[in-house]
Formats: C-alpha cells, structure tokens, sequence
C-alpha cells in the first residue's frame, strides 16, 4: 500500500477513527489497533513479508530482555552478535546475495576462470534495510545501557512496525519512539492540523513535482545517447529533484501521518539542496541515515579522534556502506564513493562544520558567496546523482562524456514550461521556509493575530495545491517511491 493510493485514502481515515472514537482512552487496544494496522499496511504487497519482519521482532525483543538480565560480557556480547548476525544475515541475503555472487562470477571470468552463474530468483522485500536498522539500534541502546528494554510486547511491535514510517523511514530510534507507545495519547488538534498541512505538501512533492520530473529524468537516462550535453545535464536535475520530492514528500506524509496518531517522528529531510557545502548537505539529507552510520559505525570505528589516514579511513567506510545500504550494485558504491571525495578536503581542513546555521539566516536573499556555494554543492550533488541513476558505472561515465562538451551549450532539447513554473513555485516556498520543519508549517514566530490575519492567504494556499494535484500531478500507479526498492 503506498501513500499517494485510492487504498491508503480508504486505509487512513478507517485506522483513525477506530483509534481516536471506538479505542479512546484505551492504550493497550491503540498499540493493538496500529500492529494490526501496520501487518495490513506492510502485507499489502505480499503477505510472504509478514513472517521476516515478525520474526526479526521476537529475536530482538527477546534478546532485549536477556540483555538486561545477562551482566556476564562475554554473553552479552554474544547476544548482541546474535541480533546484528540475524539481521544482517537476512539483509545481507535478500538484497546482496546475487550481487556478491554476480561480482564473484564476473571477477574470476576477468582473470578466465568460469564459473556457472547460481543467482537466485530472490524477491526483495519492502523496506527491509529500514526495518532492520530500526531494530538494530534498539539491540546496541539496550546493550550500551542507553535504554532499558521493554517487557511490553504490542508496545514493541508497534515500535518496529509503525506503519507511517515502516517502509522508507524516517529511521527512528527506539530512544525517540518506543517511550511514544508507553504513555497515553491525547488527540491534540493543533499537531494534528500541522500533520494534514506536512502531508498536503508531501503529497504535492511526490506527485506534483516527483512523479512529473520522473517523466522526462526517465526519458534522458533511458536516450542519453539521443541527447546533447545541455539537455542530460536537465536530466540529471530533473533526477535531482525527483528523488527528493520522492523521499522526502515520503518523509512528509510519513511524519504527518504520525502526528495524527499522536506521535511525533524526528525530521528526515532539512531543505538539502540549500546547503552551501558537501558537509553541509549531509547534514540535512536523510538525517535519520546519516546519523545512525554515524553513532553506531563512524564513531565505533574512531570517529574523528584518530589521525588524519584513520579519518580518512572511516570517512570512505562510512559513504560506501551508506552507497552499499541504498542498493546491490557498484553504481551505489561508486556514489559512496564519490560523495566521500567531495568530503574529504572539508574534514582534512576542519571546515566540515563551518554551517550549522541556516544560509541567508535573518534575510530574504543569500549573499554572493553563499550564492555560490549553494550553487556548486547542488552541481556536484547532481554529478554523483548521474551514478545513483545510471545502470552501470560505465553508462554514467559515457553520460557525463557527453554532457561535458560542446553541446553543454546548447539550448534543451526537452524544455517542459508548465513544470519549470511549478519547480519555480516549489523552490521559492521552500526557500521561505527554510528555517521550518516542513513547507507548509506556520512559523512559531508568528503572534495569534498575525496567524488570523493570513488565515486566508494560507487557506486560498491549500487550496491551489489541492489543485496543482488534481489538475497536474502523475498519477501513474507504476512510479513507486524510489526507497521502496531500498
């Protein structure tokens, strides 16, 4: 079941009336109502899913509790083995297995030894790489002693099977969320209203402006050979900005779906594509991954306290297992990889951290110079997206060679105006609302006067988006979100 289908809107309002009128005041039977919900959610595409998730539950709610039971270290620490090789070892199998198997067959037909291929017809299932980091992380807190594990067991599996996020994210921490389902909910109208306004833009970012840039990033990259240079570099921004309107409008409905339940999820995405370095960017992109390879891989590994070669080290760890963790193939490695060079020089130099601020903070247009680092950051972003989207990395290098050419001059063979003009509209809200949560959320500054006043302003806002969707979204049932494959 996906959020922008005629099922989830017959889905959601259903589980939110049994949850708010029939189990009211009743928290065991709303933790009951959201596993069930969820099991339906996942299952919708194949129920066969269902038995990897419950059983990835029990081990790790299971292995919590002994955690806390064990103070012996060495079973401690054969308990957490257990739950990381369980995991991993379904992860590892169904989404890498023929990946490995392929690279070793191709490595030794490269020094002449064949070998007969034994790559099997594995079918991946949804949203097993955020599942199974979300139960990860809950296993290592309890192991550290960060967080003491729960004996209640709807209130677990609620926790791993949170339907708004259980497929692509946000990745939550059990330190955030599993505390949620242990105290009772008051329907609060107020987060709710700012959850509805967070899924009316994530709905617009995925069909409006994901789904339609789809189009034509599809019909560059499929013909790139067709194209001159001006027109694959648009590809490549129409990529650029197809998965981000894809991931995080998902991470939109995601989170406001969420509040409507009354539990609030950390923000994933913070406006990326505004960001004024590489470090920067990654600040903001996919925060939930970001910063779980960084508190349960980088800083285990080192982190940063080492000399300049472990720094550099653990920089290319982390992106490539990041590349690795997005995909079975070498053009996610590549990225990783390529994402780590641009990183490099900040970390070597120390200014990997010279913009914790919002750019143009306080003002309505950057500076120059943020300008320009703006610009270059999303440039080289979209060079290293070239390889996220490419079949091979030899196709993305071919597509670069004929970008980078005379032809880089010419006017766009494919040159949508009605998109340009809703990018434009896109751009300028996100822009405003950069120092927000989310596009649509009103700003906290703001005196109860000052929000009646714009009341219809905003209202006559919602109103058009509702429309830009009807009238202009791709309701194309065959362009999933892209994480879904993750």
């Amino acid at each position: 079941m996906i959020f922008n289908s005629l099922e989830f809107g017959i889905f959601l309002p259903l589980v939110f009336i049994l949850y708010w009128f029939l189990f009211k005041n009743k928290l065991s039977a709303q933790n009951f109502l959201i596993v069930a919900a969820s099991y339906v959610f996942y299952g919708w595409w194949d129920w066969r899913f269902l038995s990897l998730i419950i059983f990835s539950t029990l081990i790790d709610y299971f292995i919590g509790i002994s955690l806390e039971k064990e103070e012996r270290l060495s079973y401690r620490k054969l308990l957490l083995w257990s739950s990381i090789f369980v995991n991993l070892g379904f992860l590892g199998f169904f989404k890498y297995y023929n990946f490995f198997v392929d690279s070793f067959v191709d490595a030794f037909s490269f020094f002449g030894y064949k070998f007969g291929s034994s790559s099997l017809n594995i079918l991946l299932p949804v949203g097993i790489s955020f599942y199974t980091f979300q139960t990860l992380s809950y296993t290592i807190d309890v192991y550290k002693k960060n967080l003491k594990p729960t004996k209640d067991f709807f209130s677990f599996v609620a926790f791993v099977s949170f339907f708004p996020q259980l497929v692509a994210g946000p990745i939550e921490r059990a330190t955030n969320l599993l505390p949620q389902f242990h105290k009772k909910r008051i329907f609060n109208y107020k987060s709710a209203s700012d959850g509805m306004r967070q899924i009316l833009w994530g709905l617009f970012k995925k069909i409006v402006i994901a789904d339609n840039c789809a189009i034509f990033a599809n019909q560059i990259f499929d013909n790139y050979q067709d194209y001159s240079g001006s027109t694959l570099l648009l590809g490549s921004v129409f990529f650029a900005l197809q998965i981000y309107g894809d991931f995080s409008g998902y991470s939109d409905i995601a989170i406001g779906t969420s509040r409507l339940f009354g539990f609030n999820l950390k923000q994933n995405f913070a406006f990326p594509y505004f960001s004024r370095d590489i470090a920067e960017f990654w600040r903001r992109w996919h925060i939930s991954l970001s910063t779980w390879f960084r508190d349960y891989l980088y800083i285990p590994l080192g982190g940063s306290k080492g000399g300049v070669w472990s720094k550099i080290k653990n920089t290319f760890i982390i992106f490539i297992v990041s590349g690795l963790w997005h995909g079975a193939n070498w053009t996610f490695i590549f990225w990783g990889f390529l994402n780590a060079c641009y990183f490099l020089p900040l970390m070597i130099l120390n200014k990997n951290r010279r913009y914790t601020d919002t750019i143009a903070e306080g003002r309505l247009l950057p500076s120059f110079k943020e300008f320009i680092g703006m610009s270059f950051t999303f440039f080289i972003t979209c060079v290293a997206w070239i390889f996220f989207r490419a079949e091979s990395i030899s196709i993305a290098f071919d597509y670069l060679k004929r970008t980078f050419n005379d032809s880089l001059f010419s006017i766009p063979s494919v040159f949508p105006k009605v998109l340009f003009m809703i990018i434009g509209v896109f751009i300028i809200v996100e822009w405003l609302q950069r120092n927000e949560q989310h596009g649509l959320e009103i700003s906290k500054n703001l005196t109860e006067d000052e929000k009646d006043k714009f009341l219809f302003l905003r209202w006559s806002f919602y109103v058009i988006l509702i429309l830009m969707i009807y009238f202009l979204g791709n309701f194309d049932t065959d362009i999933e979100f892209i994480y879904f494959q993750f």
